[in-house]
């Protein structure tokens, strides 16, 4: 990318954020950018996802929550192996990969998609998805943009991050983060229930989630609601 061309883009994004500079308009902006159908950020730690900063649409937020809920998608790859991860024919793909992912994600309308890093030095952050509703690959321009796009995402949410108390999730960042906070709940029940470390409790949530059919959202919501335990034999066992 010109250098001309990568200011162009840092114009564009710094115009578009200066009238409401906060996490719902990341994504926003990003899409805008690179000209895509929509996009998601999301924080991500110990290639666990644990925040959805922003979504432009209710595709996007579905894209995020999938991941979250079944554990893989371009965005956990995109963090891990941190590097852009591209998938330009999501229902026909050139490499088999999320299983799970894929065919929820293709009945919402995403026919393709694209993750992106997004670090500030060494220092992984999250990542950055973008889809299409058609197929075919970025062009050139749009991907040399969304580089650039997530490289100020990045700095965006250090920036937001800045003011937060010490172990706290800025406002800005977290304000889509309700449903991963009953997740997280829910796990420390099943955590009791079953005898297992959280980290196993989670995966047992999204293996029941994947199993019944179910956002591991609204599994979450009952078994906090005490509708659901994972140490009974049947689905609708209550406490």
């Amino acid at each position: 990318m010109s250098a001309e061309r990568r200011l162009d883009v840092l114009a564009r994004f710094a115009s578009a954020q200066s009238s409401e500079p906060n996490g719902a308009r990341l994504c926003e902006v990003a899409a805008e950018v690179v000209d895509v159908t929509g996009a998601g950020v999301t924080l991500i730690s110990q290639d666990t996802s644990t925040s959805t900063v922003c979504a432009t649409d209710a595709v996007s937020a579905l894209v995020e929550e999938l991941q979250f809920s079944l554990g893989e998608g371009p965005c956990l790859d995109a963090f891990r192996e941190d590097r852009p991860v591209v998938e330009p024919d999501l229902a026909h793909p050139a490499t088999v990969r999320w299983m799970a992912f894929t065919p929820p994600a293709l009945e919402a309308g995403v026919r393709s998609i694209f993750g992106f890093p997004l670090h500030i030095g060494a220092v992984r952050l999250g990542a950055l998805d973008l889809y299409c509703d058609h197929t075919g690959a970025l062009s050139d321009e749009q991907y040399g943009d969304a580089l650039v796009v997530a490289d100020v995402v990045a700095a965006s949410m250090a920036t937001m991050q800045a003011d937060a108390a010490p172990g706290s999730l800025s406002e800005q960042l977290g304000s889509r983060q309700d449903f991963r906070i009953a997740v997280h709940q829910a796990a420390g029940m099943v955590s009791v229930q079953l005898g297992v470390p959280i980290d196993e409790a989670v995966v047992r949530l999204r293996a029941h989630a994947f199993a019944v059919d179910l956002p591991v959202s609204e599994v979450a919501r009952r078994i906090v609601a005490r509708q659901l335990r994972l140490d009974q034999p049947t689905d609708d066992a209550t406490a």
